[in-house]
């Protein structure tokens, strides 16, 4: 099924985020914005925007008790945001990783969910 893959897909662009960000503390450079960042981010939106159309039209079919349309405009966004900024070492680490974490505990309820149907 398309959207069990785009969620899995979503839920390794999440940790390959955290990777991502430690190795440019690490390497303490700054990203070409063209060449790096924007290449890989319109690839990443064009999928969130893929999964949140598959996301939603599998909500209003299935009515799951505990995940909302709300939520997944949550992800996209959330995700829009975090995979530029996984890019660049001066971000604050605490609010970054928290955004992960929940985008990601929601990409995984969302993937039992669809798997359980």
């Amino acid at each position: 099924m398309l959207l069990i893959q785009q969620t899995s897909i979503l839920i390794d662009e999440c940790e390959k985020c955290v990777s991502r960000f430690w190795q440019m503390r690490e390497e303490d450079r700054t990203p070409d914005f063209f060449t790096e960042v924007k290449p890989h981010a319109d690839v990443i939106h064009q999928l969130l925007k893929e999964w949140q159309q598959e996301a939603n039209s599998w909500i209003q079919k299935n009515r799951p008790k505990y995940m909302h349309t709300q939520q997944t405009a949550s992800v996209v966004e959330s995700m829009e945001q975090f995979v530029v900024q996984s890019f660049y070492k001066e971000i604050s680490k605490k609010r970054f990783l928290d955004a992960i974490h929940s985008t990601s505990y929601t990409l995984k309820i969302f993937d039992g969910l669809v798997k359980e149907v």
